[in-house]
């Protein structure tokens, strides 16, 4: 298997909710609703940097289609991070994602490694960190 992942998709439950707070709240670029002409198939798709999708996905079609069964979700199970290129514009990102409606869990702060960072919740309480390495050179 190489080392490379194209896709992470998240379950939702309300799948109109998270693409606006995506899309009219973070900013992130979609075609918006797509598949709705299959039972299960309604999803939405962001292209990300370097050729990531990130998808939202009912979770009760994630689950038919895993065939495993739908179970309460857990904010600690996983954490996305999205690490920019400096301390302000941890603070910018973090407010944007208050204003698009995101739970902030942990405000940003100078953190035990040298960085600075904050985590917030989407709307279904999928865990982001927003993140500043200073030993990291981010690509363009």
């Amino acid at each position: 298997m190489l080392p490379r992942i194209s896709l992470v998709t998240l379950g939702v439950d309300d799948l109109e909710r998270s693409l606006r707070f995506y899309r009219d709240g973070l900013g992130l670029k979609t075609d918006g609703i797509v598949g709705t002409e299959f039972e299960h198939g309604a999803v939405v798709f962001f292209e990300l940097h370097g050729g990531l999708r990130l998808a939202l996905w009912p979770r009760a079609s994630l689950a038919h289609d895993s065939g495993l069964p739908l179970a309460k979700p857990s904010a600690t199970e996983l954490s996305l991070g999205h690490n920019v290129a400096s301390r302000s514009e941890v603070d910018a990102i973090m407010e944007e994602a208050r204003r698009a409606g995101a739970i902030i869990v942990k405000p940003a702060h100078d953190t035990f490694w040298g960085g600075y960072a904050g985590y917030f919740q989407d709307p279904d309480g999928h865990l982001w960190e927003v993140a500043w390495n200073p030993a990291w050179t981010l690509p363009e």
